[in-house]
């Protein structure tokens, strides 16, 4: 009996640290996301456009996407209070700077009631690229986010070619983007 408990217990716990951040606003809605990545498009038949966003930034600038075309940009959707997302942020900082006339990401906080503390957490964690706040059209646009993070990798035509939903390896960044790169 303790046994049957003590694995029951175990597998509840595994759950519990796979999963991605929730906020009570996604517990409402049945989001979920792996800690890890999960998804992922490559192929070419698999493609698919990126839908074009224009969103404030937490400095009151406006960013759209199709302002990047010629690059490869990282949309990156996160909030401050999920661990993972915390923890893959100074891999973004890094690819950031590496890439930095190739790349470029940006971060989109779903943030609802810790809004106000977005501009000052990108400020703490010396963030250097642009973080725009969400809306409910660009988390639609980009076919609902199931979990954070949630990142989309686009290439310079503006296809969508990876996306993950969890924590990302900055090395699985860095073999896609070079590979983009490659691509004339």
């Amino acid at each position: 009996m303790v046994y049957r408990f003590l694995t029951v217990l175990f597998i509840v716990m595994l759950q519990f640290v796979s999963l991605g951040c929730k906020s009570k606003a996604a517990q409402n809605e049945n989001m979920s996301g792996n800690l890890f990545s999960s998804e992922s498009f490559t192929t070419e038949s698999s493609l698919k456009k990126a839908p074009d966003f224009k969103l404030q930034t937490i400095d009151g600038k406006t960013v759209k996407l199709s302002d990047y075309r010629n690059k490869v940009v990282i949309v990156d959707f996160w909030a401050t209070w999920c661990p993972p997302c915390r923890r893959g942020i100074p891999d973004l900082i890094e690819l950031q700077n590496e890439f930095k006339k190739d790349l470029v990401v940006i971060g989109i906080s779903v943030d609802r009631d810790t809004r106000d503390g977005v501009a000052e957490f990108a400020r703490k964690q010396a963030i250097n690229y642009p973080i725009c706040y969400f809306t409910d059209k660009v988390v639609e646009d980009f076919g609902g986010i199931e979990g954070i993070p949630t990142s989309f990798v686009i290439d310079k035509k503006g296809n969508i070619v990876d996306s993950h939903v969890g924590l990302v390896d900055k090395d699985t960044y860095v073999q896609v983007i070079k590979k983009l790169l490659k691509k004339k």
